[in-house]
């Protein structure tokens, strides 16, 4: 036993050692190179990865920009959901509703969604003194699942 975690710290120690001089190694190759060293680590340094930045492997468009395409076009709940989130930017509203479906569950994400759409009518509701009581839990609701199930269409066609 007293073998075994002798081996083992000296197996961590090793391995520090090891990440230690890979990083001086790294210092040395920036200090001599200068900006050149990113060659030496970086198979494709002069490719174009900043214009293909939020594209897949396929080409295909992430998550947020297939959501802020949807909630920019016409379909009446994309509309709902704009009017209901109008203080919100269509990215922020994109990059909560990823959160949102990240859930496992269905029902967690069908509530996840209606919360974030109340919490928006709660706090235009208590700026004009309203009772947070008075939003219409069922109408978000139904809100909630009718964008979840356009955005699932929506993501058949595009994906």
């Amino acid at each position: 036993m007293v073998q075994e975690k002798q081996s083992d710290r000296q197996q961590r120690l090793d391995n520090f050692l090891e990440a230690v001089e890979a990083a001086q190694k790294v210092q040395d190759d920036i200090m001599k190179y200068g900006l050149e060293a990113a060659h030496l680590y970086c198979d494709d340094v002069d490719g174009d990865w900043l214009e293909t930045w939020g594209e897949d492997e396929d080409g295909q468009q992430s998550f947020v920009e297939l959501v802020i395409n949807f909630l920019q076009s016409d379909d009446l709940v994309a509309v709902r959901v704009r009017k209901q989130l109008k203080e919100k930017s269509l990215q922020d509203i994109a990059v909560e509703l990823e959160r949102c479906l990240s859930l496992s569950e269905e029902d967690d994400q069908i509530f996840a969604v209606k919360n974030f759409l109340a919490s928006s009518v709660a706090v235009a509701e208590s700026n004009r003194g309203a009772s947070s009581d008075e939003i219409d839990e069922i109408e978000l609701l139904d809100l909630a699942e009718e964008l979840l199930e356009r955005l699932a269409k929506f993501f058949d066609k595009h994906i």
